[in-house]
């Protein structure tokens, strides 16, 4: 310890990116690995979980009545190997840091989600994914350093099953410290893209099935509001990292800087209701149209291809006070109806939705309760509202029949005793989790609601 004290702890109110369902916790914010390792050992009955920059959509970070540990103060590069390809950082640094440190280097993070604005020690909790077909963040991770509750500071490297439990664990097997990550080479920091309107979500797939090979992003906006022999109509938009001779010549000499910023703001006071099947109709209309019909080889920034939120900040207050919920679920290839009949099911309900996604899996997560398969996987931004639990327990139902499973990191409201039928590793995770936490130390207010200890929820 360099002998600086932590900041005082602060009594917050806490909810997930989604805004719904807030509690109240005391937010500790350490400055290094000590003070990690002094309040882990002095977790209350209420138990303590890490928290990073507040994206995950539900509550998975948060932890009524107990701790909450931030990696604010935990942003540190600790060390890059050009050379290799490699980077070391504490838990909190953001993608959006990583970015910018490295993209003039010529390499960027393996896989990178919808926004920047993630932890390195939350993409690892939550395996997340990205647009990259191949792979989730976690296998990307060479080595991380966790502090448990029973065996203090351990070393982790892929070869561990620990490491498993750890990657997609949901913050509940220790509190990630720092981490190692094998990195992407790049010549640019733009994307070559190409870009088609497809007539409806069968097309939509067929066309993913058929060309993906030839790219390494992939991903599809989806018109949830379209009916007839429209539904599903998408926008399918590909891509690869250009090279210098991929850009005009005026831009070579700067083809890696990458300092972008985000010009507008979403004002607190947004009403209710703002999202509602008008409106969701009159955007998704307009978003179809204004896409091009087919556009080949069109250069764009890292930014836009794959952070087009990130350009409004606290978008999330577009749903007003009451929130949102953001479902994803995926599914095995053979149970593509699946996705058919979801996008069904929200027409036929009018539930308003102006951002749905689809994308494929060529992989199966490693991590003991990952999220990824192969298969095709469907999310969808919805405004919270009680009319919701009919249409997304069925909708549960339907996945869990076709093998399929719902993303923790974004769930806000499954039923627990779906929870080994979508994740079948979970006694697996459970057990590996009681050999680091004998005491269930670790808790959040998703561990008690899904009662992912295995414990009773009662506690």
């Amino acid at each position: 310890m360099d002998g600086t004290a932590p900041e005082p702890a602060t009594s917050e109110m806490l909810t997930g990116w989604g805004r719904t369902a807030a509690t109240r916790a005391t937010v500790h914010r350490p400055r290094d690995l000590d003070h990690i390792v002094e309040r882990v050992g002095a977790a209350g009955a209420r138990g303590l979980v890490a928290r990073g920059l507040g994206r995950s959509y539900g509550d998975a970070a948060q932890n009524a009545g107990g701790d909450v540990v931030s990696s604010d103060l935990l942003d540190a590069v600790l060390e890059i190997d050009v050379e290799k390809g490699s980077v070391t950082v504490e838990s909190g640094v953001s993608l959006d840091t990583l970015l910018r440190v490295l993209l003039p280097m010529g390499w960027m993070p393996m896989v990178i989600p919808g926004t920047s604005y993630v932890s390195v020690g939350g993409a690892i909790a939550s395996d997340i994914h990205g647009k990259f077909r191949h792979g989730s963040f976690s296998d990307s991770v060479e080595r991380m350093r966790v502090v448990t509750p029973d065996r203090g500071v351990v070393s982790l490297e892929p070869d561990a099953d620990l490491f498993w439990a750890t990657s997609g664990g949901m913050g509940l097997t220790g509190v990630i410290a720092d981490a190692t990550l094998r990195l992407h080479p790049v010549e640019t920091s733009r994307i070559v893209c190409d870009t088609e309107r497809t007539r409806d979500v069968d097309d939509c797939m067929e066309r993913m099935v058929d060309g993906d090979r030839d790219y390494r992003y992939s991903v599809a906006w989806v018109d949830c509001t379209a009916t007839g022999a429209r539904l599903g109509r998408s926008v399918l938009t590909r891509g690869n990292h250009a090279t210098p001779e991929d850009l005009p010549a005026p831009q070579r000499a700067s083809a890696r800087e990458y300092a972008p910023r985000t010009l507008l703001g979403a004002p607190a006071w947004l009403p209710n209701g703002l999202i509602n099947p008008l409106t969701a109709r009159a955007f998704n209309e307009m978003w179809f149209r204004k896409s091009p019909r087919a556009r080949r080889r069109h250069v764009e920034g890292i930014k836009p291809f794959f952070f087009p939120l990130d350009g409004l900040r606290d978008w999330n207050r577009i749903y007003g006070s009451r929130g949102f919920v953001q479902y994803q679920f995926v599914v095995p290839n053979g149970a593509e109806h699946v996705v058919r009949i979801a996008l069904e099911r929200f027409r036929a309900t009018r539930t308003p939705t102006f951002l749905a996604v689809l994308k494929r899996f060529e992989h199966d997560s490693r991590s003991l309760i990952g999220f990824p398969m192969s298969g095709w996987t469907l999310a969808l931004d919805i405004p919270a509202s009680p009319a919701l639990v009919p249409l997304l327990d069925g909708l549960d139902e339907l996945v869990v029949a076709a093998g399929g499973r719902v993303y923790l990191t974004k769930d806000a409201r499954l039923r627990p005793e779906l929870l080994a039928a979508m994740y079948p590793r979970l006694d697996e995770w459970r057990a590996a989790r009681a050999s680091i936490d004998g005491h269930n130390r670790l808790r959040s207010d998703m561990d008690r609601r899904l009662d992912l200890s295995g414990a009773g929820r009662a506690s």
